[in-house]
């Protein structure tokens, strides 16, 4: 398997961009339980914006880099990962809420996290455009457009309604308390699904359509012709 220098450097600078985004997705978990009142987040070191306290050394470089080593090769693209998940104690919640509620509120976090950085690269990119220092077809102008798209990526597949991503925790919490057990035997099959969706890219890829839709329509918003 043979790799060009500029598709080398495209894969770093893909897990350079997964890592960030994931980082701050788990920050946006860790943060949220800490505002709700549970401190296990802050004890175990995830209240931080630094990248490698949320990162997964399978999630997070290897299976990403194995992916998008592929993705290369093949003309299909990268899969992508994920990073280190935050623990914390809903019955620990001083807020109040509910522990129901605290649930849908953390797990709704790390998609959140990913909209606003994902808002935030965009205008970043616009402005450093509108100021002409970086050019538009420029490589730092693709890594940033592509930012944008793997953040929207993100969001969409981790609110999925499938455990153990963050749409699962969230549909877990509207599932009657008498067919509980029917979906926790459901949700032990789900992780091999996530896995396969994640390692081949013509799966993974599904979730450029609507993550190109929104990135296009925000550069629209802001002016710029880019996604």
């Amino acid at each position: 398997m043979d790799l060009t220098s500029e598709q080398i450097r495209w894969i770093l600078i893909y897990v350079f961009v997964l890592l960030i985004s994931v980082a701050l997705h788990e920050f946006g978990h860790a943060i949220m339980a800490t505002k709700l009142g549970d401190d296990t987040p802050r004890r175990q070191g995830r209240v931080t914006l630094n990248p490698l306290a949320h990162a997964d050394p399978i999630g997070t470089f290897l299976l990403p880099l194995i992916g998008s080593i592929y993705g290369a090769a093949s003309g299909h693209g990268g899969g992508f990962g994920w990073g280190k998940p935050v623990e914390w104690q809903p019955h620990r919640v001083s807020r109040k809420v509910s522990m129901a509620t605290a649930k849908i509120l953390v797990s709704v976090a790390g998609p959140a996290m990913n909209i606003v950085l994902a808002v935030g690269v965009c205008a970043t990119h616009a402005i450093l455009l509108s100021q002409q220092v970086i050019a538009i077809e420029s490589e730092v102008s693709r890594a940033l457009a592509f930012a944008v798209r793997i953040n929207f990526v993100l969001f969409f597949f981790n609110l999925l309604p499938i455990p153990p991503l963050d749409g699962g925790h969230v549909a877990q919490s509207f599932v009657p308390y008498r067919h509980r057990d029917r979906y926790d035997q459901i949700a032990k099959y789900a992780p091999f699904l996530l896995l396969g969706v994640m390692l081949i890219p013509q799966i993974s890829r599904v979730f450029l359509w609507p993550a190109t839709f929104l990135a296009t329509h925000l550069y629209q918003l802001f002016g710029v012709p880019v996604a």
